[in-house]
């Protein structure tokens, strides 16, 4: 069976967790491939809800397994906290499986995140402080500590002392801040060992094994196209790639398995951070989308910035990830608006230009060209077919799929599971 991609085409927050959570009764297993804690999902099911950070959105099936691939960054502290409190609600998660290959987040990584973001001030990029980019860094540099390096107490103290020779030096004359001491760090990480053993397994060799068997696997990427760390609004970007081909890296599934790529795309654009956002509000209607839309960040608790719909970035989305599918999510918090504008192109030292810049500073002066749809008053959560949906709002539906370059192939409606939409099957 081929696997299938679900990924964010904006910048974020679009409610992957909600699609994955859909498809995730329908699928075998549900793997994310990239970041870290420093994104969220909220599912909600019944009058529950769910906020996950590092746990795939398929840990709440149980059916599912839920895999957490080598191309993603564990905090071991922020991850078992998230297992006992999913078990303490009921939720079994003994099938989780987490790649021998991922790397781990540390203490020192923390805080290099923490005092270098501070250390930028006005030039802050908008990093959660978590320490995923740190993380990052250091895999590139080949320092990093991995899962599998719990298991030997040699090589991981070795490999502490290492980082820690650099990195204090670092925090004591560069940033002023007191170094850390790595028998602390060790002694630390050593305790996780075991807790996580149970998980660890090579998940290259058992996803390969899942889809020789017939198996479906969805593979879900966290944060957006636009904070893609090589296609996103560099530098105010993640430090990996939520893009399709981060799919294939991150979980070991070659890239000829693959053969559907579905983009989360909300029904107006919100962004965490800093960085250039052509449509943002800052009036009333933005202060109304932020409020109805719930738009605080999963994890980091800041307020969603707030703007209308940017196709020619739903456009790039497309072309940048092979988007086979848009997931239209948040339809009903348009509702109530008399009319609802729409970027279709941005205007640029007075031309009007079609397709995102490649030029970042083309795009921070990016002034947003609008179409203006008829709105519509009706209560759209009960909507359960595209012909339940008022005029307006399909019609808002429609122009959508046909400016932003793939089929619109579900809608959600409310927040619940079951207030989606179902316009072509998924799977």
């Amino acid at each position: 069976m081929p696997a299938l991609v679900l990924l964010g085409a904006q910048w974020g927050d679009e409610g992957k967790g909600k699609a994955t959570d859909i498809l995730g009764d329908r699928v075998d297993y549900v793997v994310r491939y990239q970041g870290g804690n420093n994104a969220g999902h909220t599912v909600v099911i019944g009058d529950q809800k769910y906020a996950l950070h590092l746990l795939p959105s398929g840990i709440l099936s149980p059916n599912v397994v839920p895999v957490i691939g080598n191309g993603v960054v564990i905090d071991p502290s922020v991850l078992l906290q998230e297992i006992r409190g999913l078990n303490e609600r009921g939720i079994d998660t003994s099938k989780l499986k987490i790649s021998t290959n991922a790397h781990l987040i540390t203490p020192y990584h923390r805080t290099i995140d923490k005092v270098s973001e501070r250390f930028l001030g006005n030039s802050k990029i908008g990093t959660t402080g978590r320490g995923i980019g740190p993380a990052y860094a250091d895999k590139i540099n080949r320092i990093g500590i991995r899962v599998q390096d719990l298991f030997d107490p040699s090589i991981l103290r070795q490999k502490i002392e290492a980082a820690l020779r650099d990195k204090n030096q670092v925090l004591i004359k560069v940033f002023n801040r007191k170094g850390i001491e790595a028998e602390d760090v060790l002694n630390e990480y050593l305790g996780y060992a075991e807790l996580l053993r149970p998980y660890v397994t090579d998940t290259v060799l058992l996803l390969d094994q899942a889809l020789k068997a017939g198996k479906n696997v969805l593979l879900e990427g966290s944060q957006g196209t636009l904070l893609d760390v090589d296609h996103g609004t560099y530098p105010f970007v993640t430090s990996s790639n939520p893009t399709a081909g981060g799919a294939s890296t991150g979980s070991g599934i070659g890239p000829t398995k693959i053969t559907r790529v579905i983009g989360i795309v909300k029904a107006y654009t919100t962004r965490v951070g800093s960085g250039p956002f052509p449509t943002e509000l800052f009036d009333e209607d933005g202060e109304k989308l932020r409020t109805i839309g719930g738009e605080i960040g999963v994890t980091t608790g800041r307020a969603r910035r707030c703007g209308w719909y940017d196709a020619p970035i739903a456009r790039y989305a497309v072309r940048v990830n092979g988007l086979t599918d848009f997931f239209l999510t948040k339809l009903d918090v348009l509702t109530g608006w008399e009319q609802i504008p729409v970027c279709v192109a941005y205007e640029i030292d007075g031309k009007r230009v079609e397709e995102l810049p490649s030029s970042q500073s083309d795009f921070h002066h990016a002034k947003p060209i609008y179409e203006y749809l008829p709105g519509w008053s009706e209560d759209i959560s009960k909507a359960r077919k595209l012909e339940d949906l008022p005029p307006n709002a399909r019609a808002y539906v429609k122009f959508l799929e046909d400016i932003s370059g793939a089929p619109i192939s579900a809608i959600g409606v409310g927040p619940g599971r079951n207030e989606t939409i179902l316009v072509r099957d998924l799977i």
